[in-house]
């Protein structure tokens, strides 16, 4: 029997994912309040959409751990005439221990790469869950550095308007975006961005 590859995994979740929004996939068991007197009042689909997927998505990591299949797919930018390319995990998908260490070991090239890029930008840290964002010294950017374990990048432009965001992790990177297993994994988000500009993102 063959192993499904990382990019049928996203593949199959997109598929399984886009059958869930178009209600084609429920999870009937599903009540909103476990009331059964509310229940029958209160529209549970949305509900039953979303806990399909979750289902079924946690069936693919599952899969994903017992095949030993990748999590990392490789990603790669052009920021001021500098190309890059970098792993990441699949948002999607889980990270295997191997993947952690593919990240820690792209962490250094990464960090280099987004020093370049940013140089004469000004820089911003994410605060209060992504609603905020505070002015932060390069200083300030180099500590948080040293003291996480693995980055990524996210680069969003416009024909006027340049963000490039660094994501210093550690722990598990499915668990880091949204601080789901904070303290174990987390992330600090620094958005750079045009002189006399804002994060947008």
């Amino acid at each position: 029997m063959s192993v499904y590859t990382t990019e049928k995994l996203i593949e199959i979740l997109h598929s399984e994912r886009q059958a869930c929004l178009k209600g084609q996939r429920l999870k009937l068991d599903v009540t909103v309040s476990g009331s059964p007197v509310l229940d029958q009042f209160i529209r549970s689909e949305g509900l039953q959409k979303f806990t399909a997927y979750q289902d079924f998505k946690a069936a693919i990591h599952q899969y994903q751990r017992d095949n030993n299949v990748s999590g990392i797919v490789w990603r790669s930018c052009t920021v001021k005439g500098i190309n890059f390319k970098y792993p990441e995990v699949d948002a999607q998908l889980v990270a295997l221990p191997e993947d952690i260490e593919i990240l820690k070991n792209a962490k250094i090239s990464i960090w280099k790469f987004w020093q370049q890029a940013t140089a004469d930008m000004d820089l911003f840290l994410s605060v209060n869950h992504g609603k905020l964002h505070q002015l932060i010294a390069k200083e300030d950017c180099a500590r948080i550095q040293e003291r996480t374990e693995w980055a990524g990048l996210l680069v969003y432009e416009k024909s006027n308007f340049l963000e490039i965001v660094l994501q210093l992790g550690w722990g598990k990177p499915e668990e880091a975006c949204y601080k789901r297993g904070f303290p174990a994994s987390g992330s600090e988000y620094i958005h750079a961005v045009n002189p006399g500009q804002h994060p947008i993102t």
